[in-house]
């Protein structure tokens, strides 16, 4: 053989491994057959040193290595998407989230993507079951825990570059002062809690820091961006105020499915393994004209509260369906001028209806089980009778646990909690069978109760983007640019709506006031001081005749004068407190003033209560005129419309409360609701929902 070729040969393989890729050159390579490993087992040693020239040329075949490609960052997206200038700012802002529930989850992962610089979170719910559906960040196994603490583990993997701090706590503790929301560059709120947003709302426009307010009620929802001086404030807008109904109406003449639910809840459940609601609601509405219906309901009530004591006996169901099924039910049918004009209810027997129910009460279980069904009255019977069992062994083993030291034993209704909802839902139905008003299904029943309106997941999502893009807005400034953006799922021209921002409303109690800041020294400052030295003197009052008010009601007046000496202290006035002076001058008042108290930090020498732009002389706007409307041909401008008198009651802001003196004519307040409830009879108010959040999101609870 030709030792050229034989050369060529052994060089053949070496250089088909210099082409390809090193990690696949073995892979790739194929055997050699068995006759050429022979001659290459013959070939004398001094020919192995040909492969030297292979092995030089190992590195040349590691330079032509297709170099792969580079990612690219997300921060270059963001640069490209936002411009470099606004890409830098979000990555230096400083932002607060109050709220982590469905909202709160959506806009939080938004922020951490979006590569906001340093989040805070504050929220002092927990987790609940209900949660799980539409809160993505958070697990079954969180249940009980944080939201503000899970959300900030759950959502920190998405961009370990932003810092994310929690609080778990009330966005109303002191703590989360003036000062400390000066410090954020957006505020944005993810709250279902009316209070809450309307506290701040307050706190942001003390601090002068931008605010976007979101909500979402079912398919709808909004976004609107609140800035001090250029648009309107979340209080310009009156809110709806929760929906109430009359105590007779509930008790005695119920005609909705939702009277019964409300009867189940606040009165039947409350009475029986609860607190009483209604001793207090007795006494104040006491007087002549409804005197024998409240003497009534007295006798109802502690009738009740007798056979509360026979609870975890066997006679204990019976005595409870005899007492609030038929003697009441008997009762009220007696009064026949009451159902001249509407059905007379129907009393039930116990044991008529035990005996129909008998397939019913071994089959329980499967009619738990079908919570969206209307359940008949035979199968309301015995989930009475089961929840009954159920709430009255909780009841022994709480009073069991009091006596060892534990809480008072208490049982209240909650939405998620299976025991209470099915007594309510059977109570409620039993007595709507009774009345002839339509019966209702757990699954109904669980949303009223309660005022729930159901979340829907993606429309939290809509509004938590829209709240990130009307924040690029804010970042640069363009606050005339920014819009209120509508979620409208029935209009069927387009889904989102949106309209020019709206300037601030003239007689908004919140946000067209002048507002100033105090240093009090606490622990000697008296409100003869504040109102003496720094209102009439430093605000520039003089003489005139004012009113001075914080958010439980009025602190002075010229006819109320005997908190003058007290401290400020002691009227429960602390660190960034609001007071508000309202001018009672008739002719060109000032706007309302908004006092914000901040603690001196060292003594004051002279005065224990000082300005802090002493050196600036306060300009406070005047109110502006209102024109008187001209009577019409309906109104004799004495409240009488054809011929009836009409009285209309608004609700009135603490802070803009004005007493009024006995010498202009008018009544004292007290006066004027005792009329009120003269008018009305027995219809006192009962709130469906005790909270002052209005309607409870199912998902943000």
């Amino acid at each position: 053989m030709d030792p050229k070729t034989t050369d060529a040969a052994a060089a053949a393989p070496t250089t088909a491994e210099s082409t390809a890729p090193p990690a696949t050159a073995t892979a790739t390579a194929s055997a050699p057959p068995a006759q050429e490993q022979q001659q290459q087992q013959q070939q004398p040693v001094q020919q192995q040193p040909a492969a030297a020239p292979a092995a030089a040329a190992q590195p040349t075949a590691q330079t032509v290595q297709q170099r792969q490609p580079a990612v690219p960052s997300r921060d270059k997206f963001f640069q490209q998407s936002l411009g470099g200038s606004l890409n830098a700012n979000v990555k230096k802002a400083r932002v607060l989230m109050v709220g982590a529930g469905g909202i709160g989850c959506e806009l939080l992962k938004n922020l951490v993507l979006t590569g906001y610089g340093e989040i805070h979170v504050v929220d002092l719910d927990t987790i609940d079951l209900s949660n799980l559906n539409r809160q993505f960040l958070f697990r079954h196994e969180h249940i009980k825990k944080s939201k503000a603490l899970v959300a900030k583990d759950a959502a920190q993997p998405f961009n370990p570059k932003v810092k994310i701090v929690a609080h778990h706590a009330n966005i109303k503790d002191s703590q989360f002062n003036t000062r400390w929301f000066k410090d954020f560059n957006i505020v944005f709120n993810a709250l279902d809690n009316l209070e809450a947003r309307r506290h701040v709302n307050r706190m942001c426009l003390a601090a002068d820091v931008p605010l976007i307010e979101s909500g979402t009620t079912g398919f709808n929802g909004n976004v609107q961006v609140i800035k001090k001086g250029v648009t309107a404030c979340y209080d310009c807008t009156p809110k709806e105020t929760p929906k109430s109904f009359p105590v007779c109406t509930i008790r005695s003449t119920p005609s909705q499915p939702i009277h019964c639910i409300v009867w189940g809840k606040s009165y039947l459940l409350s009475e029986i393994f609860g607190a009483s609601e209604d001793k207090s609601a007795f006494d104040n509405s006491a007087d002549a004209d409804n005197a024998k219906e409240i003497e009534e309901l007295k006798k109802e009530a502690a009738a009740l509260r007798a056979i509360r004591d026979a609870l975890g006996t066997e006679a204990f169901p019976q005595l409870l369906f005899d007492k609030v099924f038929n003697s009441d039910i008997v009762r009220l049918a007696s009064m026949e001028d009451m159902w001249k004009s509407r059905r007379k209810p129907e009393p039930l027997d116990y044991k008529k209806l035990s005996e129909q129910s008998a397939e019913s009460l071994g089959a329980k279980d499967t009619i738990l089980q079908e919570g969206q069904k209307v359940w008949s009255l035979e199968e309301n019977f015995a989930v009475f009778v089961d929840s009954l069992e159920r709430l009255s062994k909780r009841m022994q083993e709480l009073k069991k646990a009091h006596q060892d030291g534990g809480a008072e034993p208490l049982i209240t209704f909650d939405k998620d909690d299976e025991d209470t909802l099915d007594f309510v839902t059977a109570s409620a139905n039993i007595r709507s069978s009774i009345f002839g008003i339509e019966l209702k299904s757990r699954f109904d029943i669980k949303q009223m109760a309660g005022n729930i309106i159901p979340a829907i997941a993606t429309t939290n999502a809509i509004v938590a983007g829209l709240c990130v893009l009307q924040s690029f807005k804010v970042l640069k400034g363009e606050y005339t640019k920014t819009k209120e953006v509508f979620i409208s799922p029935h209009n069927p021209a387009r889904l989102l709506s949106t309209s020019n921002y709206r300037a601030p409303n003239p007689d908004c109690p919140v946000c067209s006031v002048y507002q100033t800041t105090v240093s009090v020294d606490l622990s000697r400052a008296t409100l003869k001081d504040l109102v003496e030295d720094f209102v009439r003197l430093e605000l520039g009052f003089g003489e005139k005749e004012f009113a001075v008010n914080n958010d439980v009601g009025p602190l002075y007046d010229p006819d109320e004068t005997e908190n003058l000496s007290k401290k400020l202290s002691d009227l429960g006035i602390t660190e960034d407190s609001f007071l508000t002076v309202i001018d009672e001058d008739d002719d060109e008042p000032f706007v309302n003033v908004v006092i914000s108290i901040q603690e001196s930090k060292e003594p004051l020498e002279d005065k224990p209560v000082k300005g802090l732009a002493v050196d600036q002389k306060p300009e406070i706007p005047r109110k502006p005129k209102k024109e008187t409307p001209a009577p019409t041909a309906e109104s004799n401008g004495t409240g009488q419309q054809n011929g009836k008198h009409s009285l209309e009651v608004s609700e009135v802001s603490p802070t803009t409360l004005k007493r009024p003196r006995p010498d202009d004519g008018d009544e004292p307040i007290e006066a004027k609701k005792a009329k009120v409830a003269t008018t009305s009879g027995s219809d006192d108010v009962v709130i469906v929902d005790d909270s002052t959040g209005g309607a409870i999101v199912i998902d943000d609870d």
